[in-house]
């Protein structure tokens, strides 16, 4: 099944690129990877602001990590037009980099990010299947909850 069946079955329509909010590009490619910058997490348009462990529960910081991997795979999309390739030619989802606004006692960022690891795992099967990263830190962003950033290879 390609990658644009899997996400219809899923009901996902993928976003176009969002402008950067500072002074960096959605993404480079190098040889045959592609560097997403980060992505912060988006309710309604809106970052979705929180922390993890104070105004946060690990369900709503994981449904926050699904939303980001669709925005992260709508700007894949775009680099991969952009190298004349689509989502189908994704050989590898190299490595995901997971940054959680949580409070020094929160301990399941992990858990938080496999919203986004799972889904990433749903959309592209066996080449789906990443390295991963995922810290705790005091802040993101506008106050964002979750900020997650990828590594993909094309074929």
């Amino acid at each position: 099944m390609s990658v644009h069946d899997q996400l219809s079955r899923l009901g996902i329509t993928l976003p176009p690129v969002s402008v950067p909010a500072a002074a960096y590009v959605p993404f480079v490619q190098t040889g045959k990877l592609i560097f997403l910058s980060g992505h912060i997490a988006r309710k309604d348009g809106k970052p979705w602001v929180g922390q993890l462990g104070l105004t946060m529960t690990t369900d709503e910081g994981k449904a926050a990590a699904r939303a980001v991997a669709i925005d992260l795979m709508g700007t894949l999309s775009a680099a991969c037009l952009a190298a004349g390739k689509t989502l189908d030619d994704v050989k590898r989802i190299v490595k995901v980099l997971s940054l959680v606004n949580s409070t020094p006692t929160y301990t399941e960022q992990h858990l938080v990010t496999n919203g986004c690891s799972e889904l990433i795992g749903e959309v592209f099967g066996p080449a789906g299947a990443h390295a991963r990263s995922a810290f705790g830190v005091a802040q993101l962003p506008m106050g964002a909850c979750v900020e997650i950033e990828l590594i993909a290879e094309l074929g």
